[in-house]
Order: structure tokens, then C-alpha cells, then sequence
């Protein structure tokens, strides 16, 4: 179509091989106004007046095997946009990087890569990391995370470079000139003589007169990708900030027990207050310091007199106002945890509390037994398996509504406005496995690390702790998973608690982690895990296998309700159980698996029989 009023767009993915259909436009208002009567719809290609030639992908064609900048790269596109909303999850930059690099190494080409920041109000976090990237070269690259909303980066490119660099491909010429005849070339851009992008005297040059300076030849931009166990505490950091700014609350409460989770929860708020600290002080009038300054209560009545360019003085000082914590105890706690959050709060800067909940439990306690006339046991003094459980979800499901009662009251305790979240600490195994207890501290109104594996964590807390100085993280780290819910066993007031995470589960975290990946990624059911197990333990015998993935599945089927509560988390594993939005399926399974356990066993003692076959066959 003729007339300047037409725009050219990426399009989807059915016109990624070059077609496009010319549609007839409303007449009254297309043809009155731009004299025009239809416009192509597909792919197009914009021709500007001075040679240079833009295209654009979609954020998913990227990952496609037909993907749209192939073709256009084949037409002569110069540049290649690419305006993504691509979330974050762990070791998936690495992935988008790849593509991007291998796309422009094999195609040639400018690509202008660019990604939303920042939490979407719900589970996502989209980690930005904003790229210009030419001939299989990052030139440019913005942070992957930040508290600020926007990030811009710049890189001069002399798109000669790319001319040549397509040139010296002898196939890539070949395969260019088939395109063209495949397709009409005239078909493909929409020209733009009145628009110029480079050469002449304003070249180079910013709106407000600045000069850019083109980077060296041969220069690259030192490519940053995080380790997994930065991500950990990096992405739920910048997603705890954008809830706290925009809930309007007056902070965080956590019940901080000294283990490894809740730990890793209070690393990541301390990340936050880094973060936001740095961006505050760096730009004393940015939005990231109003942000800080109304979220810690220093622009409003409960600033009193403190200055209007008021930011934190370190991030202790932020945490202080905008972080607290519990540790809730009972005759169960050890003194190790008591210590261990007491020294983290510390190094930290919450607002730190020490509560003893037994009171809670006993008047609970007696209510029953005045009700039913009986007391249950633990059963390591003589009761129940039903009696231990009952005695050890008390416990968890007090510190909930403890939890709660103080994050309602603390601003008012300390002479503030506004309410607390309250923030939850339930790794991504544990809600697999359903090892917790359904309306405990598991049950909060934001978890930070609800989709990360527990392995994941203890590097993150590892790395933490040299990172912020956070030197208990250590100890945190090198401490067995410990629920703490049952007697302590021994004399040593001093010692760790003899109750441990993987000897209740039946199950390492390791394990679990397995299991994640193959019933999630893998859409694995319990015979097809059987088999890849049986392959990747082989040190396993047919039998012990099979009883390992029985026993999984025994318990996720059993535990699968509890997905349905489950706080609000953070995304940022593919095998994430939430199925609130990430894994849509049943939460009522039969627990006997009769048909799928029933394969399992007879493929365990079919194996057996090869195996005792093949031995025989080996000593005769």
C-alpha cells in the first residue's frame, strides 16, 4: 500500500516463512486520511531512506526452529528487534543468550534485544537484561537485576560490519539469493524515505546535543551471567521489592527459626535492603529513593523531622525499619537455632524478637484434654504416630497465627503506621513431598523461595555469606534440616536437634529434586520415572528403585492437597508444584497407584531374573 500511514510489525508465527496477505482497510477512514486502501499483514520489514533496514521477532519466535530472523537475515535485514516479556527462571539467561549470540554468528545482523523488569502482581518476576548484540558479539548489555523500572543501553555499530561479515559466508549468499526469488523482495519492506537512522552530520549525536563515541573495534562488553545461587537471593529480591512498594505495607514479618529456609528468606529481604540502599544513595531524587523513603515512612507524619532527601544510611538502617523477625521457640528449640537467628537478625538489621510459644501449646493442649478427657504423646514417650503428629502441627499451626497477631501490631508497638506481609519459607521439595503442615509457617502471604530446590539454597546462603558478610549464614548452611517439633534427645542443651528433615521425609533433598524434574519437565507418571531411574541409579538394584519411586509418589499423591493453599511464590523453577498456575493438575489421586506400582513390580522382578540370568551365564 501506498501513503505514510502504514505501519510495519513483527508478525506471528504463520508468516515467518515471508508471506503476507494485503487486506482491505475500512474505507472511510484509511482512504479519506492516508489514501490508502489495503496494507500488508505478515511480515514486513521497514526501508529507510538512507539503506538501513529494521525488522522484528516476537519474544517465542526466538526459541522457535523457524524462527522469524532467519528469514530476515536472508532478506538483508540490518536490525532485528526483539521487545520481549521473557520471566525469569533459574539458568534460563544462559539459554536466551545463546540464542541470541548463535543467531547473529550464524546470520549476521544487528539484534536489539529487550525485556520487561520487574514483578507482574503475581508469581513472575521479568529480570530485564536488555542486550545489543552483532555478529555473534554482546556489545552491550543492562543489568539482569535492578530495583529501578528502567534501564537503557547504548552501543554504536557500523552496519558495514554486518554487510561484510554476511559476505564472507559463501552458502549464506546462496540461500539469500533463493529467498529472494522465492519470494519478492519488493513484497517483503515497507519504505520510509523521509526516515534516516545513520551517516550525515547529526549522526551519532543525542537529542540533547551529547556526542556518542563508538566503542573500539573489536571490543566486546564483558558478558555478566549470574551463578544460580545469585539468582536465589537476586530475583526474590527485586520481587520482594516491588510488593512491599506497591502494597503500600510498612514491611516484612518473618518467623526466622536459625534453620536453612527461613534463613535464606531473611538473606533475600537483606539483598533487598542492599539493593534498594545502593539505588537510594546513588540517586538521592530518583524514584527508587521516594519509593524507599514513603515505604520506610520518612516522607509523612511518621517522619517527624528527618529531611526530605532522607535515605537509608546502610542497609542495616533500612532493614531496621522495614524487616522484622521472630524466633518462636518452644521446650523443643535447641539454643543452636535460638543463636543462629538471633546473630542473622543481627547482621541483617531486623527488628529481632525472641518469642516462647508454650503457653500457646499447653492452653491448646488442655482445652482437649478437658474436652475429651484425654492427652496425647509424643511417640518417643510411649504414644502414637496420629498423637506425635497431632503434637508437632500444634506447634506450626501457633506460629502461624503468631505470626500473623505480631505482623498486625509491631508498626503500632513501634509507633508506625500500616501492617506487615508476612513472609513464608517452604522450599520447592518440601511442597512436593507435602513436608509441611497445611496452615503452618508455610501458610504466609508471600514466599520468596517457595520454587527453589534446598541444594539451590544452601549455595545461595554459601555465597551470601561472603558476599553481604553474613558469616552465621555459614554455620546456617553446615546445620542438618531440622523441623525441631519433637523432644530433644540427650543432655546437651547446646547440640542440634536430633529430629531431621530427610530422616522424616524417607527421601533426600537431592532426591526430590530428581523427582521434580522428571514428574514436571519430563511428564513422567511412576512407571516411565521407574525406568529413567532404574538407568540414572544404576548402582541401585531393580527393587530398591522401585521402592524409591513408590514411596514418592505414595506421598505426593497423599500430600498433593496442600498445593492448593499454598502461599503465593516466587517463580523460578520448571518443576514448581504450585497449582495455582504452574501445574494444573488433580490434587485427589487413588494412593495405592494399583496398575502403575503393580508394572513397576513385575519390571523389577523381570530385571532381577536377567540379572540372576546373566550371572549365571557369566560363571558358566
Amino acid at each position: 500500500g501506498g501513503g505514510g500511514g502504514v505501519a510495519a510489525a513483527g508478525g506471528g508465527g504463520s508468516s515467518c516463512g515471508g508471506e503476507t496477505d494485503m487486506v482491505l482497510l475500512p474505507p472511510h477512514l484509511f482512504s479519506r486520511f492516508h489514501n490508502q486502501r489495503y496494507a500488508p499483514f505478515g511480515t514486513q520489514y521497514l526501508h529507510l531512506g538512507d539503506g538501513i533496514t529494521l525488522g522484528c521477532e516476537s519474544c517465542e519466535e526466538l526459541w522457535t526452529p523457524r524462527s522469524a530472523h532467519i528469514d530476515m537475515a536472508l532478506r538483508g535485514v540490518d536490525i532485528i528487534g526483539n521487545a520481549s516479556g521473557s520471566h525469569h527462571e533459574l539458568r534460563k539467561l544462559d539459554a536466551r543468550l545463546e540464542l541470541m549470540v548463535g543467531a547473529t554468528r550464524k546470520c549476521g545482523g544487528v539484534y536489539l534485544y529487550s525485556n520487561q523488569r520487574g514483578c507482574d502482581g503475581g508469581r513472575l518476576y521479568y529480570d530485564g537484561c536488555a542486550m545489543i548484540v552483532c555478529n555473534g558479539r554482546v556489545l552491550a548489555q543492562a543489568k539482569q537485576f535492578d530495583v529501578r523500572d528502567v534501564e537503557v543501553v547504548t552501543a554504536t555499530v557500523d552496519l558495514d560490519d554486518v554487510r561484510s561479515y554476511r559476505a564472507s559466508i559463501p552458502s549464506f549468499g546462496i540461500q539469500a539469493a533463493d529467498a529472494a526469488v522465492a519470494v519478492g523482495a519488493s513484497r517483503r519492506f515497507v519504505r520510509c524515505d523521509d526516515v534516516t537512522l545513520g551517516g550525515g552530520p547529526g549522526a551519532n549525536v543525542t537529542a540533547d546535543g551529547r556526542r556518542l563515541h563508538p566503542r573500539p573495534e573489536g571490543s566486546d562488553e564483558g558478558i555478566r551471567l549470574h551463578k544460580p545461587e545469585e539468582e536465589c537471593c537476586l530475583g526474590p529480591a527485586c520481587w520482594l521489592w516491588d510488593f512491599l512498594r506497591r502494597s503500600g505495607a510498612a514491611g516484612f514479618f518473618l518467623p526466622l527459626s536459625g534453620g536453612a529456609d527461613s534463613s535464606a528468606t531473611a538473606t533475600i529481604v537483606g539483598a533487598m535492603c542492599n539493593m534498594v540502599t545502593a539505588a537510594a544513595q546513588a540517586d538521592p531524587e530518583g524514584e527508587v529513593a521516594k519509593e524507599c523513603r514513603r515505604v520506610c515512612r520518612m516522607d509523612g507524619d511518621d517522619a517527624a523531622a528527618a529531611p526530605s532527601s532522607w535515605v537509608p544510611s546502610s542497609p542495616q538502617d533500612m532493614a531496621s525499619r522495614v524487616f522484622h523477625t521472630a524466633f518462636m521457640g518452644t521446650d523443643n528449640s535447641s539454643e543452636a537455632t535460638l543463636s543462629r537467628a538471633k546473630r542473622l537478625g543481627e547482621a541483617i538489621g531486623s527488628y529481632h524478637l525472641s518469642i516462647k510459644i508454650d503457653l500457646m501449646v499447653e492452653a491448646i493442649l488442655k482445652v482437649f484434654q478437658l474436652t475429651t478427657g484425654k492427652m496425647p504423646r509424643f511417640s518417643s514417650r510411649g504414644g502414637t504416630i496420629s498423637e506425635d503428629l497431632a503434637l508437632q502441627n500444634i506447634q506450626a499451626r501457633l506460629r502461624m497465627v503468631t505470626a500473623y497477631l505480631f505482623a498486625q501490631l509491631l508498626p503500632w508497638v513501634r509507633g508506625r503506621s500500616g501492617f506487615l506481609l508476612v513472609l513464608g519459607s517452604a522450599n520447592v521439595d518440601e511442597g512436593l513431598r507435602g513436608y509441611m503442615t497445611k496452615y503452618d509457617c508455610s501458610s504466609a502471604d508471600l514466599n520468596p523461595i517457595g520454587a527453589i530446590s534446598k541444594n539451590d539454597l544452601k549455595r545461595m546462603l554459601l555465597w551470601a555469606a561472603d558476599e553481604y558478610d553474613y558469616d552465621v549464614l555459614k554455620d546456617v548452611a553446615s546445620a542438618p534440616p531440622t523441623a525441631e517439633l519433637r523432644p530433644i534427645e540427650g543432655d546437651d542443651a547446646d547440640a542440634e536437634h536430633t529430629q531431621t528433615d530427610e530422616e522424616d521425609m524417607g527421601m533426600t533433598y537431592e532426591e526430590l529434586g530428581l523427582y521434580g524434574r522428571l514428574r514436571k519437565i519430563s511428564r513422567c507418571g511412576p512407571v516411565s520415572m521407574y525406568r529413567k531411574l532404574c538407568v540414572t541409579w544404576s548402582h541401585l538394584s531393580p527393587q530398591e528403585v522401585a521402592a524409591k519411586v513408590k514411596r514418592f509418589f505414595y506421598y505426593y499423591s497423599i500430600n498433593r492437597h496442600k498445593m492448593c493453599t499454598v502461599t503465593p511464590a516466587y517463580h523460578a523453577e520448571a518443576y514448581s508444584p504450585d497449582d495455582n498456575r504452574f501445574d494444573l493438575r488433580q490434587f485427589l489421586y487413588p494412593t495405592s497407584w494399583t496398575r502403575q506400582f503393580a508394572v513397576i513390580d513385575a519390571m523389577a522382578d523381570a530385571a532381577c531374573v536377567d540379572n540372576v540370568d546373566e550371572a549365571h551365564k557369566k560363571l558358566n
